[in-house]
């Protein structure tokens, strides 16, 4: 069988190794057509009649099984076609557990959902200390649950305790912390990974893992039953109802507890075929598919050109992270250019802070740190720019100002130096207005905070090159970011699509609602966090800022609330100065976020929740969404698949609704239509619907059908 995944190697000492190598892939994936393949090397090996035991490893350079392919799961149409998936995947596992003989599984590289539940059924699991070996069962991301096993497998591994948050939060674990656990049995160096496993074997007998006292204790019916409690009240106030697959995630993993294994597995098969025709999980599995393919689609015509140095402008939040993820994440050499000194200090600070928790949790040793922290280096002048094939400029929000920088950095780099402008809003073309190689220039928005932010708008004006578009764009993924191009129009897209939906929330705020009842209305809605809240990390100075420039391009709809100027003449920027829409305690003791009431009557309101937290979502949900679906029809951005990925990576929108658009699409044009009339009717002409969603309903097409995706 040489187009089979599976491929059987006996060795003198009668070990035989089973390679996991699917063929034309880069990744290992298990697709149901693997069912018959991985049988038939399980019974070529069974019938040596000294065989000692089987290791179980892969033929990829860097993965060991990185989960199932989810097309497969996609490809079904009822829950019955889903749940027989997860019945054939429980069987091949079983076939696994039940072999007479020890099976180990030497794990390098990424061992995810449908390749950690193989790596369970085995009898003892060694991974590599690499850092690209990850472990977790991430199913939940997808709307899921695993469905071979895993759900029985973990908890009995580690104790209910340990495996619950891993199973509902789909974290993934390094090989320390997965040893630590006692999910793997070893974590060596890759050089001795299979030596290891196999000696593993030559030790003779399966052994049992016996499970700590307090785990143990926990398997009483008691100690279960207030541990279930507490999971599912902090599962309810982290999810708010949205994601059903946590509720079914202890739902089966209680069955198989109590009821025992074999009504466990039959529970997970179930729920797991019930799930995948959910909506939630529709729309999760859709924003996969989507940032996959971005990942390898090409942007522009021409080759990326190889970046070897880059330069930053601008020590402060925006400079410093963007500084931080180019060295530590992409390993480029960055170095860093501020007038003041204070500011290439706060950037170096700022890495050394990152890298330091990374030593702290045992990821890299002190001279790991030092290494890294040798590729930024900063000054207060040009010195070092002449070798940097591109720069990213992150300074003030002043248009004067960037266009200084551009003629800074044409005067002091190579001509074919790459000038990526930070921007939130300016226009790249006006940035671009004087330089002597416009086509040099181009948009890098980032979002904060850049280490953990997973998007960046990539924004060329109508001179920029096709070489310059593919060069950010590839850098832009040697970060680990998700790149969308959008058109260089005020506030490109995501702070487009962010400012009416702040803006609305602000006239809730002064129509005399409560802080906190606003936030919570739109958290329970599915973002991270409540507008008002966003507003002060992000900061409500910056946010004034980009408040007018929206205003002239696109008209009063964009108008920010009078009451913003009095917020400001108060100095209130939100935490970066402690002060904002909530109180920020200089304690030591981590407290729950109070509003700062004195903004009530700083603004002259009485606060007293009126409308309902449905009503206040509502109302700034559909200001959002009006505004994307115009996006599209102008263009500012290419699809609806770049609008929905560019708002659950950029700003949080629900991912369980798949993003503005997949949600618009559920919804349907007429009933968007009909409440943005019957808000504008309540409410004022800012919610009249726009001509894309009225062509929508004159037509009835849909956002994706429209767009051709």
């Amino acid at each position: 069988m040489s187009d089979s995944a599976f491929h059987l190697h006996m060795r003198l000492d009668h070990i035989g190794v089973i390679t996991i190598d699917v063929p034309g892939e880069k990744m290992n994936t298990l697709k149901a057509e693997f069912v018959p393949q991985i049988m038939a090397v399980l019974a070529e090996a069974r019938r040596d009649p000294q065989l000692a035991g089987l290791v179980l490893i892969s033929g990829k350079r860097d993965n060991f099984i990185a989960g199932a392919d989810i097309s497969m799961i996609d490809r079904c149409t009822t829950a019955e076609e889903a749940e027989a998936l997860a019945r054939q995947g429980q069987e091949v596992m079983a076939n696994i557990a039940a072999l007479p003989f020890p099976v180990v599984a030497a794990i390098h590289g990424a061992c995810l959902g449908g390749g950690l539940e193989l790596a369970l059924a085995c009898d003892a699991r060694i991974c590599s200390l690499d850092d690209k070996t990850r472990l977790g069962l991430p199913e939940v991301q997808l709307g899921l649950l695993p469905g071979s096993g895993g759900t029985q497998r973990l908890p009995r591994l580690i104790g209910v305790q340990q495996a619950l948050p891993l199973i509902l939060t789909g974290k993934q674990l390094r090989a320390k912390q997965a040893l630590k656990l006692g999910i793997v049995d070893d974590a060596v160096p890759q050089a001795i990974l299979l030596e290891t496993a196999v000696a593993r074997i030559l030790q003779g007998k399966k052994t049992l893992r016996t499970l700590p006292c307090r785990d143990r204790l926990m398997q009483g019916p008691i100690a279960r039953h207030l541990l279930f409690a507490l999971a599912k009240r902090q599962t309810d106030s982290k999810t708010h109802g949205n994601y059903p697959a946590a509720d079914r995630i202890l739902q089966v993993v209680r069955i198989g507890l109590e009821q025992g294994s074999s009504a466990g597995h039959e529970a997970e098969a179930r729920a797991f075929g019930q799930l995948a025709m959910t909506r939630e999980s529709a729309a999760l599995r859709s924003l996969f598919f989507a940032s996959t393919a971005m990942k390898k689609e090409a942007f522009a015509a021409a080759t990326p050109r190889e970046l070897t140095h880059i330069g930053v402008l601008g020590g402060g939040l925006m400079g410093g992270g963007i500084a931080s993820v180019t060295a530590l994440n992409a390993g480029l050499p960055v170095r860093i250019r501020d007038i003041n000194l204070s500011g290439i200090n706060h950037a170096l600070q700022y890495s050394w802070d990152r890298l330091t928790q990374r030593l702290k949790r045992r990821q890299i040793n002190a001279a790991q740190r030092q290494q890294q922290m040798a590729l930024i280096s900063g000054s207060q002048d040009y010195q070092g720019f002449a070798r940097r094939d591109l720069v990213i400029e992150a300074v003030f929000e002043d248009l004067t100002l960037k266009q200084q920088m551009v003629a800074d950095i044409e005067n002091h780099c190579q001509p074919h130096t790459i000038f990526a402008s930070n921007t939130s809003s300016l226009p790249i073309g006006d940035i671009a207005a004087h330089a002597q190689h416009p086509e040099n220039v181009i948009g890098l928005h980032f979002f904060s905070p850049v280490d953990k932010m997973p998007l960046v708008e990539v924004i060329p004006h109508d001179g920029t090159s096709e070489e310059t578009l593919a060069t950010t764009v590839q850098l832009a993924r040697e970060l680990g970011k998700t790149a969308v191009v959008v058109a260089d129009r005020p506030g490109f897209y995501v702070n487009r699509i962010l400012a009416p939906y702040i803006n609305e929330a602000m006239r809730c705020l002064l129509e005399g609602e409560p802080i906190e009842h606003i936030d919570r209305a739109l958290v329970k809605f599915g973002f991270p966090v409540g507008p008002l809240q966003l507003l002060d990390e992000v900061g409500i100075d910056v946010g004034s800022k980009i408040s007018p420039i929206l205003q002239q391009a696109w008209g009063e709809r964009f108008s920010a609330p009078e009451a913003v100027g009095r917020i400001l003449a108060d100095d209130r920027k939100g935490r970066k100065n402690g002060k904002g829409f909530y109180l920020y305690a200089r304690s030591r003791w981590p407290t729950k976020r109070k509003a700062d009431a004195s903004i009530y009557s700083l603004l002259g309101i009485k606060p007293q929740a009126q409308q309902s937290e449905l009503q206040i979502a509502t109302r700034c949900v559909m200001m959002m969404l009006n505004e994307a679906a115009r996006c599209l029809d102008e263009g500012v951005i290419r699809s609806a698949r770049d609008g929905d990925i560019a708002a659950v990576f950029g700003i949080g929108f629900p991912p369980f609704l798949g993003g503005p658009f997949h949600y618009m699409d559920q919804r349907g044009a007429g009933e968007m239509v009909n409440t943005l009339n019957a808000l504008m009717q309540r409410h004022g002409d800012r919610f009249t619907p726009c001509d894309a969603l009225m062509t929508a309903l004159q037509q009835q097409t849909k956002f994706y059908i429209s767009a051709q995706i």
